[in-house]
């Protein structure tokens, strides 16, 4: 087990979805992003790093069918599926750690919130890419959700990197066409804010 998936295994055993800062009851810009990138209910998607969030929950109750959610830690997946409960069977859950894993398939929308910043290597940016390159089919779109160039510097213990909407636009490459950018002020649970960017990408080739 590597380091990185020992510590989202840790964060997962210890704390309920509601107790980590990246909590959000509504996943409302995610959710308005994916119904804006396809609003096909067929379209394939996948929430890489989708821990425990409620997107899948939402993405279900708006009639999407193809969905996968990644996670590296199996007890955030875990936690999902026991909230969802029985239409958790319609959901490919996938374990693993999107630097190291290799796509199957391929996907009409990449959806990643939180996950991204994570990656403060550039050899684990790059790896990223190059997954997110091979899964995301052309006409695709990428939704990506990091920490804003004003949010902050840890989460959960560790660094992240933070970004805009042209800082990501060039770790994808010139493939990856900017859609749209919006900002979000994050209210943690204990009421603290954290400012976000959400940033949609259309693959040309």
């Amino acid at each position: 087990m590597s380091d990185r998936t020992a510590h989202w295994q840790n964060v997962y055993a210890t704390k309920d979805e509601a107790e980590v800062s990246w909590f959000q009851d509504n996943p409302a810009i995610s959710l308005e992003m994916v119904r804006a990138a396809s609003p096909d209910q067929n379209a394939a998607i996948i929430d890489v790093g989708g821990g425990a969030s409620r997107l899948v929950d939402a993405l279900l109750q708006d009639g999407y069918r193809n969905l996968a959610v990644l996670d590296l830690s199996a007890n955030a997946l875990d936690a999902a599926k026991r909230r969802i409960g029985t239409a958790a069977s319609k959901v490919d859950w996938i374990v693993a750690d999107a630097t190291t894993w290799r796509p199957v398939r391929g996907y009409d929308i990449w959806h990643d919130r939180a996950a991204f910043h994570f990656l403060t290597d550039p050899h684990d940016r790059a790896a990223y890419v190059e997954h997110l390159r091979s899964a995301v089919v052309p006409g695709g779109h990428v939704i990506i959700a990091t920490f804003a160039p004003d949010g902050p510097e840890k989460c959960s213990g560790l660094p992240v990197r933070r970004y805009d909407g042209a800082s990501l636009s060039s770790e994808l490459g010139p493939d990856f066409e900017l859609v749209e950018t919006r900002s979000e002020t994050h209210h943690t649970p204990w009421q603290s804010t954290q400012a976000f960017q959400f940033s949609r990408f259309k693959r040309s080739r």
